[in-house]
């Protein structure tokens, strides 16, 4: 039994709109949550006596205001906080720029909840101004334009254009659903977070070149357009078990990590589950579809 993947193109096409549609208004009326390495912040190393918790530190942190970038008062309780692994007691707390004052309240706000709490418990204090920034955002927009150019030549040169101008836009598809999934969760976006958007094109573009390589392979012996769905169907069915079984067992280890590895890692680990589920979905539903729909004209299809 063979599932009809083109005869419903259009209506995956739909789909991938509508998602579209959704991430736009999101980023139109929510926007997206940059973290201190974008917007430059406040960094802070410190030692808690006794041990903490995670929510220990932040119901701390929800009780000291300080101005954001706008000039409301806000809690700090959205600030990261990572605990360093190994190292006793430390821990690291990103959050937005402080003040002289507003950071003396966050530190007396710590003594309180923590007796034993001094100045020599204040092991580093750092100010990532917004230069730093700019620096990231850019070399974020460099690589992916890298991988994109990257991805057209070699996909024209291995296949032919059509095919790499659909990758292109299943890859494109893939990261906006990255970043609307942020935009949406209020996700902190931070340097990993470009790890995350190249590790996303890099898994979507394997799954979407396996089944391209398929169709050509298969167009090979019969390469009329009267009968390119079904040569599409057949190429897409002959890798769907290949492509589901990779991913179902990329995401056991991700949703592992998801679960497990506690909210310090949420903000890497969501997007790529994400990610990976969206990756695997466009390049079932999406990529060899839209090719078939670019090329259902004229006689033969050349590869």
């Amino acid at each position: 039994m063979t599932f009809d993947f083109t005869g419903r193109a259009r209506l995956w096409l739909f789909i991938a709109l509508g998602i579209v549609a959704v991430g736009i208004v999101s980023l139109a009326v929510r926007g997206l949550n940059f973290g201190i390495d974008f917007t430059g912040g406040t960094k802070l190393l410190l030692n808690l006596p006794g041990g903490y918790s995670v929510a220990q530190v932040r119901a701390v942190l929800g009780r000291v205001e300080a101005e954001d970038a706008s000039g409301r008062k806000v809690t700090l309780e959205n600030s990261y906080i990572q605990e360093v692994v190994g190292e006793g007691n430390e821990v690291v707390i990103r959050t937005i720029p402080l003040s002289e004052d507003e950071r003396e309240a966050l530190l007396k706000a710590i003594a309180a909840e923590w007796p034993e709490f001094s100045e020599a418990d204040v092991l580093n204090v750092e100010n990532v101004g917004p230069v730093v920034g700019g620096e990231l955002i850019r070399n974020a927009l460099l690589a992916l334009l890298l991988a994109s150019v990257a991805l057209i030549i070699y996909v024209s040169f291995r296949f032919q254009f059509k095919f790499a101008v659909t990758a292109l836009l299943v890859l494109l598809f893939d990261t906006f659903v990255v970043v609307t999934v942020c935009s949406l969760f209020q996700i902190e976006i931070n340097s990993p977070f470009v790890a995350v958007i190249l590790t996303v094109v890099g898994y979507s573009i394997n799954d979407t070149i396996v089944i391209f390589d398929r169709i050509r392979e298969n167009l090979k012996y019969n390469p009329s357009v009267k009968v390119l769905d079904q040569t599409v169907n057949q190429s897409i069915n002959q890798s769907l078990g290949r492509t589901i079984n990779t991913s179902l067992t990329t995401l056991l280890v991700i949703a592992t990590l998801l679960f497990f590895g506690g909210e310090t890692i949420t903000p890497f680990v969501l997007p790529l589950f994400v990610g990976v589920i969206c990756g695997t979905f466009s390049s079932i539903f999406m990529a060899g579809p839209l090719w078939y729909l670019w090329s259902s004209h004229g006689g033969r299809v050349h590869t």
